[in-house]
């Protein structure tokens, strides 16, 4: 049977739309997209526009709500979407008025329209509109079967390039993007930074994926009143990042069953979504839609302290201003709860939603000083919701809660609940989730999250071999009863051999320091150990990495190898910054642990510039808060911790973590989560590196938290496995192009991107094997350096497709994203470059061809160097032969470069007949403020006749690309 081609697809979701009560109209340009929007704001706006005159806008009123339509970026415009409107109308009176029903989220204008032609850039045309109030909300991107899914994404993205911002911009208001090739469909909000990796797909309340769009997809997410929900409710304006973030279905369906338990029921409940999955987004937004409920006076939405790092703070107060202050003021928090807060801006708060800390709401109510003020609170209906349910205090904070509220209704959230199985004895004995919580209201758990794509797989290695007392040699993987484990565990030779390996694997482990590891140690002891090794192999130069600790001290110097569970309560609160504890007798430690963070915060304080200390209680948690922001920024390598940070903490840059430590259960799951969020193609999985025997620990964890069977699908399978996947690919590989040279031979774009899609593929399982410790090019059938000619054609086309932007007819390569982050290698660069030069002139024997052919390879096959290797090539021709010391290498090179590079600048002033001082003026301005120049600041760089209307278009887009290609060639990538 053939293939459903895409013109079909459009066709039968349109009908299909139709039946659901679209209205299908036909719009085929910006004027007929106007006219329709005029009449469909007046439809929906009739009561107030009959109120105040005319039952229609004049065409005076119509501009001036087009002004209001225009202004701002896609953000700002999701922000006028949903606000009240207001315009003085011709004759005189005030008409306010809607874009769009937020409250009432089922009565607004449904039409469907396809193929708008929309011109900017490029003219192009976008395959089905869904217009709610006749503006533009949701765009529908099609692919025949067969094809990429990835490609509707990668078109999306050149639409934002090239037309969404053209004219009107209306298209600008889209709030969701949908792309499907028949059997697979995602959706998406209208942000253009983020990636392929960021799409979702729909599922039922089971989790059940709902993909193909004409049976399922449709009839589920784009019924009407569905859709409409989504848009008014289920889209946050994150004003942190300045971006609209859009649930996902799992997200969706929590806060539904949350919101129709306070309707209908006072009993608590839970909600089990697997760490990493969102859940602070989810139990946030649940507080949200609670708080609008009139029979609730007040909901409280409970996080740890210790989660509030910097950026958390921020997300917090982006989705409602103000509503965490970061501090440990307690009367702020009363006066909330009664009413009577007023923020720093001396403006009176009395908000339903209160964001507060475990912390503090403990001592709200159970501190004598606050019981009048809080009394009259007692009979009143108060819902408390919990971020992560199990942080602190387990079954404490329920407790008091209970007693103090008469109508209090508890939720939480957990990626890890606590069953029979994994429930640590306290003085309430053995306390299930569901003992606190009662029913668990929707269930997300691991594997569903792994198989939406929502976090990544775990790839688990395990590194050691230790002797027997009788001489036998064991794995680390398996069961060592006759061997002392402490003295193991804690000996200095075994540390300093994990050390080592750190070091030397580290690199390959994060793809050359793109990402950032995380290393949990048993206990304080040992963590001290540790560092002070990582020191003395930097001063003995052996590692360049920037190491980071923290942890906590006094009374919480417990070695925690007895259980293996995370502690939930170790974190700053619990240290006693007036108070030096005697560490246990079993401790050998010269110096106390907290003389010992003190030299530690002391040399992060040198290496950053920074002043934090132990000596204050706001100094350490100041100094927690910037090394959980320098983690996510990647300005520390690896942070070292034995509780601290493995809960709670997502950084999806982060996707390694070393393990020292006897881990188990919800604290192994906790630990090993920190890695696997997702972020790029590049992060296919996150890393656990164990030193310990965790394999029966892990299995027992996965178990737990899924099922029996679910092993296969959160753990990656063997190295062998990939080298067998690599081998296949590459058979699939020369199958279409036989020989490197036979990549200048096919004929067709088809039979380039086949190609494109081959060579990717073998990318892609690439950057899987380079991730692993035992990773050698002679497990593979393809050489390395068959790898990096293949690689070099590959960029070729990539170059040739993105060289072809003047043309108006837009390539089948152009939609297809060759992942170039796949061969980013460690800092190659021109210095890099110069250092190889010096060893090939520097080597005694006569054969330098190998070392030639090195450097040649890496001028084709480096994304960074392509640009300038015509250039090193001539210089390494024609100069470098004649230069007898090497010393003289470098300045020679730098004389070269910036002969050839105002030769090339005299040229393109000459040529195009520009300003040389402007010209200048402009690259500096640009390499500052790292903003490309616009169209007509290129145009005034012309010195004598300025270009007609007609030419200005094509002559700008020309200069200002010979501009950026001067600026990639001359400037980028020179630096050491």
């Amino acid at each position: 049977m053939a293939k459903q081609s895409e013109q079909i697809l459009e066709e039968q979701l349109i009908i299909q739309l139709q039946k659901l009560g679209y209205k299908h109209v036909a719009i085929n340009s910006e004027g007929d997209m106007l006219l329709n929007l005029k009449a469909q704001l007046e439809k929906h706006n009739l009561s107030a526009l009959t109120k105040t005159g005319s039952e229609q806008f004049t065409q005076t009123e119509f501009e001036r709500v087009l002004n209001l339509l225009s202004k701002g970026s896609v953000f700002e415009k999701g922000k006028t979407l949903r606000q009240k409107q207001h315009i003085v109308r011709d004759n005189g009176d005030n008409l306010y008025f809607e874009f769009l029903n937020i409250e009432h989220w089922c009565q607004n204008q449904y039409q469907v329209t396809n193929q708008v032609s929309q011109e900017g850039k490029y003219k192009n045309r976008y395959d089905v509109t869904i217009l709610i109030n006749g503006l533009p909300l949701v765009q529908i991107e099609l692919k025949r079967r067969g094809l990429e899914l990835k490609e509707a994404f990668n078109q999306i993205n050149r639409y934002h390039r090239h037309s969404f911002g053209a004219n009107s911009a209306l298209f600008q208001y889209v709030q969701i993007f949908i792309i499907s090739n028949g059997v697979n469909t995602k959706y998406y909000a209208n942000n253009k930074n983020q990636s392929f990796k960021q799409t979702f797909y729909w599922t039922d309340v089971e989790n059940k994926r709902l993909s193909n769009i004409l049976n399922g997809f449709t009839d589920s997410f784009l019924e009407p009143c569905h859709l409409s929900k989504m848009i008014c409710k289920y889209i946050v304006l994150n004003e942190a990042y300045k971006t609209p973030m859009l649930l996902r279905p799992y997200q969706f369906y929590a806060v539904e069953a949350l919101i129709e338990r306070v309707k209908n029921s006072s009993k608590n409940g839970y909600i089990w979504h697997t760490t990493g999955s969102g859940k602070t987004l989810t139990s946030f937004k649940a507080s949200q839609i609670l708080m609008a409920l009139p029979q609730v006076h007040k909901v409280v939405f409970v996080v740890d302290r210790k989660d509030l790092d910097y950026q958390t703070t921020k997300e917090f107060n982006s989705f409602q201003e103000g509503c965490i202050d970061g501090t440990d003021n307690t009367q702020n928090l009363v006066k909330q709860f009664i009413g009577t807060y007023v923020d720093k801006k001396g403006e009176a708060k009395n908000s339903k939603l209160i964001v507060t800390t475990i912390q503090k709401l403990n001592t709200a109510i159970t501190k004598l000083k606050y019981e009048a003020k809080m009394a009259e609170l007692k009979d009143k209906r108060i819902i408390f919701i919990f971020d992560e349910c199990h942080r602190s205090q387990f079954g404490d904070t329920h407790k008091r809660i209970n007693q103090f509220f008469n109508h209090a209704q508890l939720f939480g959230f957990t990626g890890t609940p606590i069953f029979a199985d994994n429930a640590s004895k306290n003085e309430h004995g053995k306390r299930t989730t569901k003992d606190l919580f009662e029913d668990c209201l929707h269930k997300y758990v691991i594997t569903d999250a792994i198989k939406d794509e929502n976090v990544l797989k775990f790839s688990v290695e395990y590194v050691g071999r230790y002797k027997h007392k009788d001489g036998r040699e064991t794995n680390i993987d398996i069961e060592v009863e006759d061997i002392d484990t402490k003295e193991l565990m804690e000996d200095g030779t075994r540390l300093e051999k994990i050390t080592d390996y750190i070091i030397a694997h580290h690199n390959r482990k994060t793809h050359s320091r793109e990402f950032t590891a995380m290393f949990c140690i048993n206990n304080v002891a040992t963590l001290i150990k540790y560092v002070d090794l990582f020191k003395k192999k930097k001063a003995e130069g052996l590692h360049n990495l920037n190491i980071a600790t923290i942890f906590s001290y006094g009374v919480n110097e417990n070695d925690a190898d007895a259980n293996g569970y995370l502690n939930f309560e170790e974190d700053f609160d619990n240290v006693d910054l007036n108070m030096v504890a005697e560490p246990p007798a079993d401790y050998k430690i010269n110096v106390h642990s907290r003389d010992k963070l003190e030299e530690f915060i002391g040399d992060y304080n040198k290496l950053f510039g920074d002043n934090f200390t132990t000596k204050d209680s706001q100094s350490f948690y100041n100094y927690y808060n910037d090394i959980s922001k320098k983690v996510k920024d990647r300005k520390i390598d690896i942070l070292l911790v034995v509780n601290m940070f493995l809960t709670g903490f997502d950084s999806p840059t982060l996707n390694t973590m070393y393990v020292d430590k006897n881990l188990k259960h919800h604290g192994l799951i906790q630990a090993y989560s920190r890695t696997n969020r997702i972020l790029n193609e590049q992060k296919s999985q996150g890393n656990i590196v164990a030193f310990r025997n965790l394999k029966n620990r892990t299995d027992e964890a996965i178990t737990l938290f899924s099922n029996k069977e679910a092993i296969e699908v959160i753990i990656m399978k063997p190295y062998e496995d990939y080298t067998a996947k690599f081998d296949e690919a590459f058979d699939h590989l020369i199958s279409l192009t036989p020989t490197v040279d036979s990549v200048n031979e096919l004929e067709t774009e088809d039979d380039e991107l086949a190609f494109v899609q081959a060579f990717r593929d073998l990318m892609r399982i690439k950057n899987v094997l380079s991730a692993f410790s035992d990773f050698k090019w002679a497990d593979l059938e393809m050489t390395e350096q068959l790898f990096e000619d293949y690689k070099s054609k590959y960029l070729d086309l990539y170059d040739k497709v993105k060289g072809e932007h003047q043309k108006e007819k837009v390539s089948i390569l152009e939609d297809v994203d060759f992942e170039l982050e796949l061969i980013h290698r460690d800092e190659i660069n021109v210095a890099y470059i110069i250092q190889l030069l010096i060893k090939l002139k520097s080597k005694n024997q006569k054969d330098t061809t190998k070392a030639e052919q090195e450097i040649f390879n890496l001028l084709g096959t480096e994304t960074t160097l392509r640009s300038k290797r015509e250039l090193i090539e001539k210089f390494i021709s024609e100069n470098l032969p004649v230069i007898d010391d090497t010393d003289n290498i470098q300045p020679e090179f730098d004389k070269y470069w910036n002969q050839e590079q105002q030769k090339e600048f005299t040229k393109l002033v000459g040529e195009e007949n520009l300003s040389a001082e402007k010209t200048e003026k402009l690259i500096e301005n640009y390499l500052f403020a790292e903003r490309q120049p616009l169209r007509d600041e290129v145009l005034e760089l012309i010195e004598g006749e300025k270009p007609s209307l007609l030419q200005r278009k094509k002559l700008g887009d020309r200069i200002l690309k010979r501009i950026m290609d001067f600026v990639e060639t001359f400037i980028n990538g020179m630096a050491g």
